[in-house]
C-alpha cells in the first residue's frame, strides 16, 4: 500500500470529482430552459461558438496546469519551496501575454472564424467570449500552482463559481434577448455571456486562495535555484507544456474542423440552408451536455495522478506510481462502463425527461455519444498516465490519428441522406477508440510498472453487462405496466427512469460487491473507504 502522501491524489480527485460533478449537474440543468428558450438554430450557433472558444483556449490553457503542477509538484518533492514559486513568477506574466494576444485574436477575428465554420450566425457569441480566454491564461496558472502543492480546492471552487455564472447569467441574457426580439446570433451571444463573466470573477478568487496557500507553505529550501533562470524556467514550462497543448489543440481542432465539415456537407451536398444545418446541428447539441457526465468524474482523476505519479516517480517509488495508475484506471472504468452502458439503453428516456419531447435523430445520436463516452474516459486516463511518466510526447502521435479518423469519418458520412448529422457522433466514437487503443498500447510499451489491464477490466465489463440488462428490463417492464396509470408523458417517463437507475445502481453496487471487483484494498485509497468498506463488508 502506498503511504498518506500518496493517497492524497484520490481526495484530491474527489474534491475535483465532486465540483466536476456538480458544475456537470448544473450545466445539464441549466440547458434544459435555455435550449427551450432558443430555437434548434439558436442551439446549434450556441454550439458552434463555444467549439470555436474551445478550441482558442486550448492553444492558450491547455497544457499550463498538466505542466506547472507536475514541475511544483517535483520542486514540492525534493522540499525544494523556492523553486516553486519562481515557476509560478515566471509562468504568470508569460501567459497573461499569450492570453491578452489570443483575446485580440478571437476578436477581431470573429466574422472569420464564423464563417469558416459555416456559420455566420456564431461571430458575435465569438467576440463576447473573446476576453474569457484571457481570464482563462492566468487562471490555469493559479490551478496547475495549487494542483501542485496537491490543493485541488481553488480549481473545484473556481469551477462552480463560472459555471453557477454561466447558467445563471446566461439563461437572463437570453430570456431578456428574446423579449427584445433579437435574433438567433445574438441571443446566442446572449446567452454564452455567463462563461466570460464567471470566469473573470474566478480570477480574484484564485489570487486569494494563492496567498493563503503559500502562508501555509514552509520558507525552508535545501535546493540551490542558481541555473534556474527565467529563460531557462519559461523553457521547462514550454517543453512539457507544449506537447499536452498541441494535443489539446489537435482535438478541439478536430471538433472545429468536424463541425465546420458537416454543416458544409449538409449544404452543400444535401441541399440544406444554413438555419436548416444549425437547426440540425442543435439536435446533435440536445445530447452533449449528458455525454460529457462520465468525462466530467473521470477528468479530475486524471488531473490529480499526474502529480501524485510525478512526486512517486522523482522519490524512486517505482511501485508506489505502479499503484497509483492501477487504482486510477480501475476507478476510471468503474465509473466510465456503467455510465457508457446507461445512455446507451436509456437515450430515448433521458432525452425525454431532459426536454420534453421524443426526437428520434436525437435518441439514435446519443446512443452512439453513449458508447463514446467511456472511450472518451478511457482516453483520458491513459492520456494521464503517460503524461505523468514523462511520455508527453506520444500524445502527438495518437491524438493526431484519432483526429484523422474523426475528420474523414465526417466528411465520408455527412454527405449520405441516411446519416447526415450522425456523421459527428460516429466519428467521435471512432476517433476515441483508437486513440485510447494506441495509448495502451504505448502505456504496455514504455512504462515499467503498468497497470493490469485484465483486473482493470474484465470484472468492471462484466458486472456492467449484468447492470445494463436489469436496468433495460426494469425501464421497460415499468413502461409497459406502469404507463396504463401514469400513461407515457414527460412526468411519466421521469419517474420511470429514476426508478429504472436506482434499480441499476443498486444492481451494480451489489455485484461489485459480491464478485470482489472492488475490494478493501481498493476502498483504502478512498478517504474514509475502509469505513465503508467494513460497512459494506467488503473483503481483500
Amino acid at each position: 500500500m502506498p503511504d498518506s502522501r500518496s493517497q492524497n491524489y484520490l481526495k484530491g480527485a474527489a474534491i475535483l470529482a465532486a465540483a466536476s460533478i456538480l458544475a456537470k449537474v448544473i450545466s445539464v440543468v441549466y440547458k434544459i430552459p435555455l435550449f427551450q428558450i432558443m430555437d434548434a438554430a439558436g442551439r446549434g450557433t450556441f454550439q458552434v461558438t463555444y467549439n470555436v472558444f474551445a478550441l482558442i483556449l486550448a492553444i492558450s490553457t491547455a497544457g499550463i496546469p498538466a505542466a506547472l503542477s507536475r514541475m511544483v509538484s517535483s520542486a514540492n518533492a525534493s522540499d525544494n519551496n523556492k523553486l516553486a514559486r519562481r515557476y509560478f513568477s515566471v509562468a504568470l506574466p508569460a501567459f497573461i501575454i499569450i492570453g491578452a494576444v489570443a483575446m485580440l485574436v478571437m476578436f477581431f477575428f470573429a466574422d472569420y472564424f464564423a464563417m469558416q465554420m459555416n456559420n455566420s450566425l456564431a461571430a458575435p457569441g465569438i467576440r463576447v467570449l473573446s476576453p474569457a480566454v484571457f481570464f482563462a491564461c492566468i487562471i490555469a496558472v493559479y490551478r496547475g500552482y495549487a494542483q501542485g502543492h496537491g490543493n485541488m480546492i481553488p480549481t473545484a471552487i473556481s469551477q462552480i463559481v463560472e459555471v453557477i455564472c454561466k447558467a445563471i447569467i446566461g439563461i437572463a441574457a437570453a430570456l431578456w434577448l428574446v423579449h427584445l426580439g433579437y435574433g438567433t446570433g445574438i441571443v446566442s451571444a446572449g446567452a454564452i455571456t455567463g462563461v466570460t463573466i464567471g470566469l473573470g470573477i474566478s480570477v480574484p478568487l484564485l489570487v486569494w486562495y494563492k496567498q493563503k496557500l503559500d502562508r501555509n507553505i514552509s520558507n525552508s529550501d535545501h535546493c540551490t535555484t542558481e541555473s534556474q533562470t527565467p529563460l531557462n524556467i519559461f523553457g521547462r514550462i514550454m517543453k512539457v507544456s507544449l506537447p499536452i497543448t498541441l494535443s489539446a489543440a489537435t482535438m478541439s481542432t478536430m471538433v472545429v474542423i468536424d463541425s465546420a465539415i458537416v454543416l458544409g456537407r449538409l449544404q452543400s451536398v444535401l441541399g440544406y440552408t444554413e438555419i436548416q444545418a444549425s437547426e440540425l446541428f442543435g439536435i446533435y447539441a440536445l445530447g452533449l451536455p449528458v455525454y460529457n457526465l462520465p468525462p466530467a468524474i473521470v477528468v479530475p482523476v486524471s488531473m490529480s495522478i499526474i502529480p501524485a505519479i510525478a512526486a512517486a516517480i522523482a522519490r524512486g517509488r517505482t511501485e508506489e506510481a505502479g499503484v497509483i495508475m492501477q487504482s486510477s484506471l480501475k476507478l476510471a472504468n468503474l465509473i466510465a462502463m456503467p455510465a457508457s452502458a446507461g445512455l446507451m439503453i436509456l437515450a430515448t428516456p433521458i432525452l425525454m425527461a431532459l426536454y420534453g419531447y421524443d426526437i428520434p435523430l436525437a435518441t439514435a445520436i446519443l446512443t452512439v455519444l453513449g458508447a463514446a463516452s467511456f472511450f472518451s474516459c478511457l482516453q483520458y486516463i491513459t492520456t494521464a498516465i503517460l503524461q505523468a511518466n514523462g511520455h508527453e510526447r506520444v500524445a502527438l502521435v495518437t491524438v493526431p490519428i484519432g483526429a484523422i479518423i474523426k475528420i474523414l469519418t465526417a466528411y465520408f458520412l455527412s454527405g449520405n441522406p441516411n446519416i447526415g448529422i450522425l456523421a459527428s457522433p460516429i466519428g467521435t466514437l471512432a476517433c476515441f477508440v483508437v486513440i485510447s487503443a494506441l495509448n495502451i498500447c504505448f502505456i504496455i510499451a514504455k512504462i515499467k510498472e503498468k497497470p493490469k489491464f485484465n483486473k482493470a477490466f474484465i470484472r468492471p465489463l462484466l458486472c456492467t453487462i449484468f447492470m445494463a440488462m436489469a436496468t433495460y428490463l426494469a425501464y421497460t417492464g415499468l413502461l409497459r405496466f406502469g404507463s396504463e396509470i401514469m400513461g407515457t408523458g414527460r412526468y411519466a417517463v421521469t419517474a420511470f427512469l429514476i426508478l429504472s437507475i436506482i434499480v441499476g445502481i443498486s444492481v451494480y453496487g451489489i455485484l461489485i460487491i459480491v464478485t470482489r471487483t472492488i475490494t478493501m484494498e481498493d476502498m483504502k485509497l478512498v478517504p474514509k473507504g475502509a469505513k465503508l468498506a467494513r460497512l459494506l463488508r467488503i473483503r481483500s
